[in-house]
């Protein structure tokens, strides 16, 4: 995989009148997954739309490789960067199969047409997504989950060196959840693909993120290594929540613990008629 430069200056970000994402630098660790988290509208995917070129920004700039992704042509970025939106809209009446295989587009041209290297990649995107027995079903027939496959399916036929997935997690049961994460983390380790995702669960954003970026408010409140990011004042910031931070079993890695004001009291509880609480 080639190396590629992807970061945000200044950026001001937004819709109609109002302003979303405000004077944020952001860079884009190269060969590492980035896991973007916050609370509901605090610019998450608004920032993540305007590093993919959707979104034009009102102020500063998104640099892909030295220049501006909006002096670039649609096709030269999509050679390099593929995107997964939240809530993506399928044609009326296609198949699986055909949706997929328009993840190739930024591989055709004037001169090359469909190849034996398209149907490949095609097949092994459906493959690796766990849709190939879905190829010949018109997608309106799919259940949400097995239609956000296909959607992963789609980004995974482009074959860029850069992934960014918003919310790509969206319907998909717990075991479907950590088998999506699972293959990214694939990508990004034997691949060496830079992998990018906005994420609303944050034990799975702290067990599969190389580094986690925190916003609210349209700004960035903290970045860096899971744990250097997820501490209880940082979550309480970013959330509102009280919790607590504790080791994940499994990985080891940082999982919160809401506590939530009915829970919180039947602990209180629970402590105050403890055998040792009595006791003493």
């Amino acid at each position: 995989m080639t190396s590629h430069e992807l970061r945000g200056s200044n950026l001001s970000l937004g819709y109609a009148e109002v302003d979303v994402v405000r004077d944020l630098d952001i860079d884009i660790l190269q060969g590492a997954i980035t896991v973007i988290v916050g609370a509901n509208a605090c610019g998450k995917s608004t920032l993540l739309r305007g590093l993919a070129r959707l979104l034009k920004p009102r102020g500063g700039e998104v640099i892909l490789d030295g220049k501006s992704v909006h002096d670039m042509r649609s096709i030269d970025v999509a050679k390099v960067l593929g995107l997964l939106p939240q809530s993506p809209v399928a044609p009326d009446g296609i198949t699986v199969s055909d949706l997929v295989g328009r993840g190739r587009y930024p591989h055709q041209g004037w001169f090359r047409k469909w190849s034996a290297e398209d149907d490949a990649a095609v097949v092994a995107a459906l493959e690796a997504t766990g849709t190939a027995e879905l190829a010949d079903r018109n997608i309106s027939e799919l259940s949400g989950g097995q239609r956000q496959r296909v959607w992963v399916a789609m980004a995974l036929a482009q074959d860029t060196d850069l992934l960014l997935l918003d919310e790509p997690t969206t319907f998909l049961d717990i075991n479907h959840q950590v088998e999506l994460l699972d293959l990214l983390t694939d990508l990004n380790r034997l691949a060496g693909k830079t992998v990018v995702i906005v994420l609303h669960d944050l034990n799975l954003a702290c067990r599969y993120a190389d580094r986690i970026v925190a916003m609210k408010a349209g700004s960035i409140i903290a970045e860096g290594a899971p744990n250097d990011v997820v501490t209880a004042e940082v979550i309480t910031e970013v959330y509102g929540l009280d919790c607590e931070v504790v080791p994940d079993p499994v990985s080891g890695t940082p999982m919160v613990v809401p506590r939530g004001r009915h829970h919180a009291r039947e602990a209180s509880a629970s402590r105050a008629q403890s055998p040792a609480s009595v006791g003493s």
